[in-house]
C-alpha cells in the first residue's frame, strides 16, 4: 500500500475504531477522526488525548456527508477507510435525543443527493456509493482491516474441541446457505440446527438474530455461522466477533461457530480462542470463497 499522508477515520460504535486509532498513532500516521454523533463512543476523544498523536477530532451527524468531505478536503487526507457499526436501523430512524440531534441527523444535500442516485436502499448499495464519492476527491478509499491485521484469524480448528458429528452436519449445510443468503445483501450471519436454518440476521444484528433462534429453540444446542460478503469487499462491513459475543452464546446455548478466516475481525482474539475453549465451544476458522 502506499504512504498514508493522513488517515480519514470514520468511526461507528464499538471498540474497533479505538484500536485503529491507537495502530495508527503507534505508527505515526496522522488521523482526521469523523466521529458519528449517533455511534461513536465518547471515550473515543480521552484516547485521541492519551495517545498525543497527530489527530484531529470532528462529531459530525449521521446525515452530514458534505460536511465529512469538506472536513477531509481541508486537512489533507490522503486515504480513507470505515471502522465500527453503524446499526442499519439508523439509515431510517436516526437515534436522537434532542430537537437539535435530530437535525445533526437529517441528511444535508450531498447526502440527499446520494441518497437519490441509488436504485436500491440497501446497505451495500448506500456504502459503496459514499465511497465513490469519496474516491471522486482524491482520496483512497482502504481496507478496513489495514491496521488490524492481527485480529484475522486462521483457517482450521481455533479451539480445543473439534465439531460433533452434529455440528459438522451443521456446518456443511449451513456454510452455503450463509454464503447464498449474504449474495442477497442480507445479514451475515445464520442460526442452524439439525441441518435446517432457525434464524437469518437482517437489521437487528447478530446478537438479536442469536437470542431470537434460541427462543425458537427453547434451549436446544444451536450452531451460528458468520460469513464475509463475496468479492472480498472488505472496505465496509467486516464481521466482528469479540467478548460480547461468546456471552450471548453462552446464554443461547450455542456449542459451535464458523467464521470466515481472514476476514472476520475477531476482537482480542488470543482471550477470545482460550475463552471459547474454557466454555466447550468448537470455533472453527473456514476458508472464504474465492474471489
Amino acid at each position: 500500500m502506499e504512504p498514508i499522508h493522513r488517515l480519514g477515520l470514520i468511526a461507528g460504535n464499538g471498540h474497533l475504531p479505538f484500536y485503529t486509532l491507537e495502530e495508527a498513532a503507534r505508527k505515526g500516521v496522522p488521523v482526521t477522526l469523523a466521529a458519528i454523533r449517533e455511534e461513536t463512543f465518547p471515550e473515543i476523544e480521552s484516547l485521541a488525548e492519551d495517545l498525543q498523536g497527530d489527530i484531529t477530532i470532528h462529531w459530525l451527524g449521521l446525515g452530514q456527508f458534505g460536511k465529512l468531505l469538506e472536513t477531509f478536503k481541508r486537512e489533507g487526507v490522503s486515504h480513507a477507510l470505515m471502522m465500527g457499526q453503524v446499526k442499519h436501523a439508523r439509515i431510517f430512524a436516526p437515534g436522537s435525543r434532542s430537537p437539535m440531534d435530530y437535525l445533526r441527523s437529517l441528511p444535508d444535500l450531498k447526502a440527499l443527493k446520494v441518497l437519490g442516485s441509488l436504485a436500491g436502499k440497501n446497505t451495500a448499495s448506500l456504502i459503496n456509493a459514499v465511497i465513490r464519492e469519496i474516491e471522486n476527491e482524491g482520496i483512497v478509499f482502504i481496507d478496513s482491516t489495514s491496521f488490524l491485521e492481527s485480529l484475522l484469524p486462521p483457517e482450521g480448528l481455533l479451539t480445543a474441541r473439534e465439531p460433533t458429528s452434529e455440528e459438522q452436519r451443521d456446518f456443511d449445510y449451513g456454510i452455503p446457505v450463509a454464503r447464498d443468503i449474504i449474495r442477497l445483501d442480507l445479514g451475515q450471519t445464520i442460526v442452524v440446527k439439525s441441518q435446517a436454518v432457525v434464524a437469518v440476521e437482517a437489521m437487528e444484528g447478530t446478537d438479536a438474530t442469536i437470542r431470537r433462534a434460541a427462543e425458537l429453540a427453547g434451549g436446544e444446542p444451536l450452531t451460528v455461522i458468520k460469513v464475509s460478503r463475496p468479492n472480498r469487499e472488505m472496505r465496509f462491513d467486516v464481521p466482528v466477533v469479540g467478548p460480547a459475543t461468546l456471552e450471548v452464546l453462552k446464554e443461547c446455548s450455542v456449542t459451535a461457530l464458523a467464521v470466515d478466516a481472514g476476514r472476520t475481525l475477531m476482537i482480542e482474539k488470543d482471550s477470545f480462542i482460550s475463552r471459547a475453549s474454557e466454555m466447550d465451544i468448537c470455533l472453527m476458522g473456514i476458508q472464504p470463497p474465492e474471489d
